[in-house]
């Protein structure tokens, strides 16, 4: 019987409501395709990734293939799903409705993929106190350089133990030489079921980037990943910070394996199986400390008539450092009373709610003393997306003005409800958010929380987009047209101001993206394309993903569109050139169905460069002579203008250089009229190019240069990198392969933060050439095989071609 005839239809992913449900979808889809064996389907798998230059040791196993067909999971290796679904029905549009119910599905994983490492510490806590024994058993284990030396600090909640961490790991950086620092907040308990604890591999995909690691050699598995961060850490002395630590599971794979290397782990629950060198149960102050701990943070107040209150305070606080912390505040905001008076407080509240807890009591009593204003403002803030925030976004949440915000933010940080990790943002403990998140619920109407969270995304929204115009004036007219936000914005007229602006509330854009209003999501993708084009392609793929689904669910088909098109460059950049011609593809599509030109032609564009770098410039070329056709027609001259500057492409790298010469310069001039600075430095790279192929190198250095000054005033280091990428070109021309070498290597690590593999097989391609020029053939030959081996796995054909031509060279 035909396997087929079992169904009427294909099994249909979007029906899965939950994880579960879409693995009894796939067991659906195998015996629909016939019920092949686990073992055939791994081989159609690992053909196909064999085929894409994956490396034998992270090929898939049959037994991994079978745990896709196993329900009870939490989360899926994505990568693997898909593969299974294009072996069992290899038709592109079905595979991209099994990856879109991935999407859906997986949100939690995909929240727990979102996490932010540092290689520094957060700011040492101000006003530390107590625990010198801790920091002593900390420093006598740190002084052990035969070992990896692990210290966990453990303890309940609000008792201090993030604050020891930070502590102990300023003291020992100012003791010990350390070679590096790697910093996460692991979320193991936070309040927030949209943050999730942290995904392990996730974190080692940070740590491995901060380590110097490209985003394409990322191992794929949990394994793989945790051996790669450990060799990388072999030989240094580095200290790692683990802090809010769920799971033995989760950490261990992020202890390095390096005598010398020190981890500092914090965690509420007792991790026995780690077997830590020193390990710190940390308990609550002892009745001295406590009061020590008071008199420190509120001096001068007087004792009054008990002179035992003090005590009494730290008594009926529990002597925990949080619940005491935040008593401190109030004693220090009611000038007048003594500690007899706040000692009687404490205890009259303790009988009337009946609070066992010292920090439930502490936070009900800092709750109950605000004002109404700040006891909004605390429940308001408590809803953000982000983990911090600032006086604008405090102002969107609440409907003030700024001063109002910022002077409430400065008095709920001065009571100790909210921390200040850098000037001017505000973050909360663990315990306040899931106080203040509670009091939400209950005090706050649902419609009335939903509308501060509007607010919230009408902020961000209005103030990417002034940063935004800031930055790239000549596109505004291709973005969306944003209101006015009702309350303040930051003035971010300065493009270093919006850049930084960007930057520093990228996390919590991306938050809103994930999380905000299905409009406020597709303008915000469209809105941001420019600048996560820049160098933050995994931000890109998270927010354009979001984006079309939000304009699919809204019906809206422009706007499907745009994200589609978006998100088809990024897989693009990433080496995915299928993905990326299969977006836009279906983009092209909705906009002839719109009727909307400029959109057709952005689309045809995009074909036509996937085209040119597949090695087919004559198809290139047609797709892009349709599109400036239509550009033209619709009086899009900045269209124009990259039409033109991507034919120019072709034209060079068909070694036609005066046609390219020709349409560059129609390009500049263009970008240059519509203040393009983006499209002016591009062209200017290019003409920069065809100067060194013809041996006017003074002339090639100063467009080089000018394009620089042009990438660097927009922030961008994808345009950087490029330039950097073509002055060591340059330099091998002029007989400095040393040099050259210094500018690839630059550009090669810079490609490799921002993902963009394309570019990482140019500037292989370029070392190998300078290594050439130097007289280093193992090194020309090495590079030249690593840029093959990219450019094969992505299909660059120019690329191909060149490192083949340079291997060659090598072997003559």
């Amino acid at each position: 019987m035909d396997p087929a005839a079992a169904f009427r239809e294909l099994p249909d992913p979007a029906r899965a409501a939950g994880l579960d449900e879409l693995v009894e979808q796939l067991r659906l889809l195998k015996i629909w395709a016939g019920d092949p064996s686990y073992e055939t389907i791994k081989d159609r798998v690992n053909a196909t990734w064999t085929a894409a230059g994956r490396p034998a040791g992270e090929l898939a196993r049959r037994s991994t293939v079978a745990d896709c067909f196993r329900p009870g999971r939490r989360r899926f290796n994505t990568d693997l799903v898909i593969e299974v679904v294009r072996a069992l029905h290899p038709d592109t549009g079905y595979v991209a409705q099994w990856r879109q119910a991935l999407r859906v599905l997986g949100g939690e994983s995909e929240a727990a993929s979102q996490v932010r490492v540092q290689d520094r510490l957060p700011p040492d806590p101000a006003g530390f106190t107590g625990r010198v024994a801790e920091l002593d058993r900390l420093r006598r284990a740190a002084r052990d350089g035969d070992s990896v030396v692990i210290s966990a600090i453990e303890g309940m909640p609000g008792v201090g133990k993030t604050q020891l961490a930070l502590h102990a790991g300023h003291v020992l950086l100012r003791e010990e030489p350390f070679d590096r620092v790697l910093f996460v907040n692991l979320r193991g308990f936070h309040p927030d079921p949209a943050q999730p604890p942290a995904d392990p591999a996730a974190v080692l995909d940070g740590f491995l980037r901060l380590l110097g690691v490209p985003g394409r050699r990322l191992p794929h598995g949990l394994a793989a990943r945790t051996a790669a961060y450990r060799e990388r850490l072999a030989g240094t002395r580095t200290l790692v910070v683990l802090d809010d630590v769920a799971t033995t599971a989760q950490v261990r794979p992020l202890l390095p394996a390096t005598p010398g290397c020190l981890a500092l782990i914090t965690s509420r629950r007792r991790l026995g199986a780690l077997r830590p060198a020193a390990r710190l149960t940390v308990d609550v102050f002892t009745p001295g400390e406590a009061v020590a701990y008071l008199r420190d943070a509120a001096p001068g107040t007087p004792v009054g008539a008990d002179p035992r209150a003090a005590a009494r305070i730290a008594r009926r606080c529990g002597h925990l450092p949080l619940a005491l912390s935040l008593v401190a505040g109030h004693i220090r905001g009611t000038p007048g009373w003594t500690l007899t008076d706040h000692a009687d407080r404490l205890d009259q509240r303790h009988r009337e709610r009946r609070l066992d807890s010292g920090v439930e009591l502490a936070l009900a009593l800092s709750y109950q003393e605000l004002s109404v204003d700040l006891r909004l403002l605390l429940r308001m803030a408590a809803l953000h997306p982000g983990q911090d925030l600032d006086a604008y976004a405090a102002a969107a949440l609440t409907g003030t003005d700024l001063d109002t915000a910022r002077a409430g933010l400065d008095r709920l940080h001065d009571d100790h409800l909210l921390q200040q990790p850098a000037p001017g943002r505000y973050a909360f403990h663990d315990l306040v958010r899931a106080h203040a998140t509670t009091r939400a619920q209950d005090e706050d109407r649902p419609p009335d929380r939903r509308a501060a969270l509007t607010r919230l995304a009408d902020y961000y929204l209005a103030a990417t987009a002034a940063a935004m115009d800031t930055l790239h004036p000549a596109e505004a007219h291709l973005r969306p047209r944003v209101a006015p936000a009702a309350g303040p914005v930051p003035d971010l007229s300065d493009p270093d101001a919006a850049l930084d602006w960007l930057n520093s509330e990228r996390p919590t854009l991306v938050a809103i993206a994930a999380r905000g209003p299905d409009p406020h999501t597709v303008r915000l993708s469209r809105t941001l394309f420019r600048y996560l084009t820049g160098g933050h392609l995994t931000d890109a793929l998270t927010v354009h993903g979001h984006a079309v689904e939000a304009a699919r669910r809204a019906g809206d088909t422009l706007g499907q569109a745009h994200a589609l098109t978006d998100l088809g460059g990024v897989h693009w950049r990433l080496g995915r050139p299928e993905d990326a011609a299969r977006h836009f593809t279906e983009s092209l599509a909705l906009f002839a169905r719109a009727g909307d030109v400029d959109g057709e032609a952005r689309a045809l564009t995009s074909l036509g460069i996937v085209a040119d770098r597949g090695g087919r410039p004559a198809e290139a070329i047609g797709l892009f002579e349709r599109a400036l056709t239509l550009f033209a027609g619709a009086g899009n001259r900045t269209g124009e203008a990259r039409t033109l500057n991507n034919m120019a492409n072709v034209e060079a790298r068909r070694g036609h250089a005066e046609a390219a010469a020709e349409r560059w310069e129609r390009a500049m001039r263009l970008f240059h009229q519509a203040g393009d600075r983006a499209g002016e430095a591009n062209a200017l790279n290019g003409l920069g190019d065809l100067e060194v192929q013809a041996g006017r190198f003074e002339s090639a250095a100063g467009r080089f240069q000018r394009a620089l000054t042009l990438y660097r005033q927009i922030g961008s280091r994808a345009g950087e990198a490029n330039i950097l990428d073509s002055l060591g070109m340059l330099h091998t021309r002029l007989g400095r392969p040393d040099q050259a070498t210094d500018l690839h290597r630059l550009a090669l690590t810079m490609y490799r933060a921002i993902g963009d593999r394309h570019s990482e097989a140019r500037a292989h391609n370029g070392l190998a050439e300078a290594a050439r020029a130097a007289g280093r053939p193992a090194d020309a030959r090495a590079h030249h095989e690593e840029a093959l081996a990219i450019a094969d796995g992505i299909g660059s054909g120019d690329e191909q071609a060149r490192a083949r031509a340079g291997l060659a060279e090598v072997r003559r």
